[in-house]
This record gives structure tokens, sequence and C-alpha cells, in this order.
């Protein structure tokens, strides 16, 4: 057990430090989005090159993990969006819980700590994640939420997202990676240590972003819904990817861990900003700040059981 919070107590005292900074005054939104931007662009595509491009391709290519995790956490939207309906909610509020129990901050906090548990499987899996959650659940979960309005569907919304794929930063990041990979190639040493040390960046930098978001957010509305989708998050999404995992295809185990441990994540840092068009970003925010908590004794626990493995 001391190994597992030596690998996660870094990560939540960062997101802590960020908290803190914000609170005193150090930095404020638009630092954060300064900030957030870098990460964005360059720390975390490189370090989705360095994860990634550096593997045999045939190690990045599993049919039976997308099947899984996509199924996982479409299962996980549904759960969310019939409970919220059955509560007296709107679909485009269940849309957004939906959201917020099935897609996991895989690259800011997932693979810093899941890469230091189970090696360099963790890099393949974020790869496979982030394609999911950009092409798949980003997609449906604001789709459903923007039919609610009447503003489109989720066929728009896929549509829109495809066209935007050639804009996307992380995107990108893993087409050049996986292409790299393919090819065989090796980086000169300058310029492999040049991605090394801007990859090295991404995490401390990232975390500190989360932190930053998280001041300011009430905690005293809707605490049953909070408390729900924070639920769904961390113990509903990683119960049903593993589900998924034990009835579909063939999966390299090391990935399934993966898999489960990505699952088992807090949502993404942008979710308030994706819910604010809903009129959710308060709410967002707050179910982010319980999550982040409760994340760092759900995750422990996990990953102590996968070490104990």
């Amino acid at each position: 057990m001391h190994d597992i919070l030596a690998a996660t107590a870094p990560i939540y005292l960062l997101v802590a430090l960020g908290y803190a900074a914000r609170r005193l005054g150090a930095f404020d939104t638009a630092d954060a989005r300064v900030l957030g931007r870098y990460v964005i662009n360059f720390a975390l595509p490189a370090l989705i090159f360095r994860a990634v491009g550096q593997r045999p391709i045939e190690a990045l290519l599993s049919p039976g993990y997308l099947f899984a995790y996509a199924v996982g956490s479409v299962a996980t939207v549904g759960v969310g969006v019939a409970v919220t309906l059955r509560a007296g909610g709107k679909l485009d509020e269940g849309a957004m819980h939906g959201m917020g129990m099935s897609c996991s901050n895989s690259g800011f906090v997932g693979y810093p700590v899941l890469v230091q548990v189970l090696g360099p499987v963790a890099g393949a899996a974020l790869a496979l994640n982030l394609v999911i959650e950009n092409l798949l659940m980003g997609p449906l979960c604001l789709g459903l939420a923007q039919a609610a309005r009447g503003e489109g569907g989720v066929g728009a919304t896929l549509l829109a997202t495809l066209r935007q794929m050639p804009k996307t930063r992380l995107l990108q990041a893993i087409a050049v990676a996986m292409a790299f990979s393919a090819s065989g190639l090796a980086l000169p040493p300058a310029a492999s240590r040049a991605v090394e040390l801007l990859a090295n960046t991404s995490t401390g930098v990232a975390l500190f972003v989360i932190g930053l978001s998280l001041h300011g957010e009430a905690l005293r509305d809707k605490p049953g819904a909070i408390l729900g989708v924070t639920a769904g998050k961390l113990l509903l999404h990683p119960l049903l990817v593993a589900g998924a995992f034990l009835v579909g295809p063939a999966t390299d185990p090391a990935l399934k861990l993966a898999g489960i441990g990505y699952a088992a994540l807090p949502m993404l840092s942008i979710y308030p900003v994706l819910a604010q068009r809903f009129g959710l970003e308060r709410f967002a925010a707050a179910v982010l700040v319980v999550a982040m908590t409760a994340s760092f004794f759900t995750l422990s626990g996990l990953l102590a059981w996968m070490h104990a493995g």
C-alpha cells in the first residue's frame, strides 16, 4: 500500500497546490487558460508521442479493448440518462450527467498514475481511450444534450466532430505517433531528448491547472445528484468496463487492467466548460471537486488490488 500511495499522493498534492494558488490569488482564470492551452497543444501531444510512438504498432491495435471500453462507457451513459429521467430531470441534464460518469481524465490524471503501476501498457491504453473519448463519448453525450434542446442530434454532432478531427491536437498526436511507430524509425537523439523534456512538463502543469479549476464552486446544490454522478464515475464506470471485458473479444490482460484503471478515474477536467452551454457549469464543477477528492481513496484502493494481484 505504501508503494500505491507513493504513486498517487504526488498527483493529488499537485492538484491541491493549484487549488491553494488560486485561493491565495497567485493565479486567476486567464492564467489557467494559458497554462491549459500549453498542455493541450504542446506538452500532452509530446507525452502521447513518447508513450505511443516508441511502441510496436501491433501493441497499439486492440479491437477487444476498443469494444469493451466503448461498450462499458456507453452503458454508463445509459444508466446516467435513465436515472436522471426517472428522478424528473431533463434529457440534456441526463446527457451531461452521463458524460461526467463516462469520460475519464485519462491524460492528466490517469497516465501519470497508471504508468507507475502498470508500465508502458498505460501509454497504449491512453491512446485508445483518447480515440474513444474524442470520437464516440464526447459526440454522443453532447449530441444527446443538443438534441434535447433542439440544437441538432447525435449524428450532426458526430459529423461536426469528424470535420474538426484534423484540427484536434490530441488526435493529431495519436495519428502521428502511430504512423511513426509503424515506420520503425527512431528519432535522432537531440529530437528525442526535446520530446522527452516537453513531455515531462505535461503532468505537473496539467495537475496544477486542474487545481486552479476547482476553486470557488459551491457544493450545496443538488447534493444527491453530485454524489450520484461521482459514484457513477468512480464505481459504476469501472465495473461496467470490467464486465464488458469479461464478455468481449480476447484482450491482453495488462490492457484490461489499464482499461479498468482508466475507467475508475475522475471525469475530464474540462467537464464544467462543456456543461456551461447547458447551464450546468456550477453543478459540473462541484462534481469535479467531489470526484477528484474521493478518487484519491477509490483509485488508491483499486491500484492496491491490482498491485496485490
